[in-house]
């Protein structure tokens, strides 16, 4: 399975565009876009497009919490993660969840060949699509065993 197909899965109802906040935003201000766009990450980049800068995610915001409350009134370049892993929506879905696993990353922002940002993955979609997967061949073995 590729990338390209977890997308569409997500798109099912409609199209809809990344969410991003730029590094310069408040910290108040992502938690109003996490919560608007009910996700849990939020890739960071200016608001007309351009470059990724970072990726900033809810647990971010609970760790960077913990070590000084006033960072609610603080920008969102002072919590993200700078170090940003992408994927390309021809790469498999087995190899992006290695990828997870190995940096030890929930989402994963996703770039056309001209590094457009087209999408991005969490941890819960690809643990949805092998789902599906293996789902399918049950299904598949099983109808296989039960012909007569």
């Amino acid at each position: 399975m590729r990338i390209s197909e977890v997308l569409d899965a997500q798109r099912a109802g409609a199209p809809r565009a990344v969410a991003t906040i730029p590094a310069d935003a408040g910290v108040r201000e992502l938690l109003t876009r996490l919560a608007r766009h009910d996700v849990g990450a939020l890739v960071v980049r200016a608001e007309q497009g351009g470059e990724i800068e970072g990726i900033v995610s809810e647990r971010d915001v609970v760790r960077a919490l913990q070590r000084d409350e006033g960072l609610l009134d603080g920008p969102v370049a002072a919590i993200m993660t700078a170090t940003v892993h992408t994927c390309a929506p021809t790469d498999s879905v087995d190899d992006l969840m290695a990828t997870m696993t190995e940096r030890r990353v929930r989402h994963v922002p996703v770039l056309d060949a001209d590094g457009g940002l087209v999408g991005i993955v969490s941890i819960g979609d690809v643990v949805k699509s092998r789902i599906g997967q293996l789902e399918f061949e049950r299904d598949q073995l099983d109808s296989y065993v039960h012909q007569s």
